[in-house]
């Protein structure tokens, strides 16, 4: 075997939880570590670990990130009661993602791994859908209250200044919850840049959706930024790429979306794109661990990871000795578009190409040999009677990056 593909700089690497954690070791272990001098700095984001530093291990994670500027992380349990027992925690932790992506202030680009053999379960897709979710504030950075009699309530807004702002809720006839969200000028603005850069980069239409005829400020705030953007910074570039921008409400996205060919970054706001995220997944390729996930900041931080959970059900039967089918195809792009912006970074062209061939290995691994794990097995069109483990799959596209190299 040639010499190993060497690093100037690390990648920071943030380690998960459960099936994926395992799969994890086995990209690294069979993909990677073979062809690539690897550097990392790692941290163990994994449940235990995340307690057992109160947290803390997850924003040195994401500093590490703003030093060395580009990370790869696996899939993280977010805590609810049921893990709190489970775990025998101290609390219940926040979503390790919501944490990071709040440190580092970013847009996540999620995109679907197109297979020949899997076919849109919309039949009128046929390019790419591209889903740009703001990933600061809204409800990921709520503050809540439950409250047990009928009542008022107001949010109060001070100044440095000490000026107030005061805004009245609906009296409350009886108990209830309420919630208040929040977001920032300056992060609206990166979100809207980044879309547009992103669009323009890719040379697609540029949808941003919201409901600002119900939410007359909030949601009326991003609509007036992305238009003062685009209007002052963007619609002459737009022009001579041939490509437009559009707003819509999100009701009305939603319907354009299933009834258009595709080919277009929808960007949403954090809870529309964490939900239509998965939407657009599921729709086109039918799996979530056909997609990719990228953040990338204003401050020029980047982060991929995996665009699903942990795999639960997986690696509870791995635990007691079952071999399984779980599909690493979304971590082994992590790794890959990871390498691909350090080396684009560092000025590597040689890990730049093995990240792609190693994409390529996988494609030619699913549609050219059909060797497919069994979520893919199910969604292929049509669909296969066969289906391997996840082990094997891994060899089979470690086979296919040799002959690529």
């Amino acid at each position: 075997m040639t010499e190993k593909i060497k690093m100037k700089n690390p990648v920071v690497e943030i380690d998960g939880d459960e099936m994926t954690r395992v799969m994890w070791k086995w990209v690294k272990d069979k993909l990677i570590l073979p062809f690539v001098d690897l550097k990392t700095e790692y941290y163990d984001l994994g449940l235990p670990n995340r307690d057992k530093t109160e947290d803390k291990v997850t924003f040195e994670a994401a500093n590490a990130i703003k030093r060395w500027g580009v990370g790869v992380k696996c899939a993280t349990i977010t805590p609810n009661k049921e893990r709190i027992r489970e775990y025998n925690l101290k609390k219940e932790w926040p979503s390790p993602n919501a944490t990071i992506r709040k440190e580092l202030d970013g847009t996540v680009f999620r995109a679907p791994i197109i297979v020949n053999s899997v076919k849109p379960a919309v039949r009128f897709w046929k390019k790419p859908i591209v889903v740009a979710r703001h990933a600061f504030g809204d409800i990921y950075d709520n503050t809540s209250i439950r409250f047990n009699e009928a009542g008022t309530a107001e949010i109060i807004f001070r100044s440095k200044k000490g000026e107030e702002i005061r805004a009245k809720m609906p009296e409350f006839k009886g108990p209830g919850v309420l919630q208040s969200i929040y977001n920032i000028d300056e992060s609206i603005y990166g979100f809207a840049r980044a879309t547009f850069n992103y669009a323009l980069a890719m040379k697609l239409d540029l949808w941003f959706a919201s409901k600002d005829t119900i939410s007359k400020v909030y949601d009326a705030r991003f609509k007036e930024i992305f238009n003062e953007v685009y209007e002052k910074e963007f619609k002459e570039s737009f022009a001579k790429a041939g490509i437009n921008y559009s707003y819509f409400l999100i009701d009305d996205a939603v319907a354009r979306i299933v009834r258009s060919e595709g080919g277009v970054v929808w960007a949403c706001k954090n809870y529309d794109g964490d939900v239509f995220s998965d939407f657009v997944s599921t729709a086109y390729v039918g799996s979530l661990a056909l997609m990719t996930s990228e953040l990338m900041s204003p401050h020029g931080y980047y982060l991929s990871e995996a665009a699903h959970g942990t795999v639960q059900r997986h690696y509870y039967r791995y635990l007691k000795g079952e071999k399984v089918s779980s599909n690493p195809t979304a971590l082994i792009f992590a790794w890959t578009r990871a390498l691909k912006r350090r080396g684009e970074l560092d000025g590597t062209p040689d890990l730049v190409e093995f990240s792609n061939n190693l994409e390529k290995a996988v494609i030619k691994t699913i549609d050219q040999d059909g060797i497919v794990t069994q979520d893919i097995a199910r969604i292929m069109d049509p669909p296969a009677d066969k289906f391997v483990y996840t082990e094997e799959f891994i060899d089979a596209i470690a086979k296919n990056l040799i002959e690529l190299l």
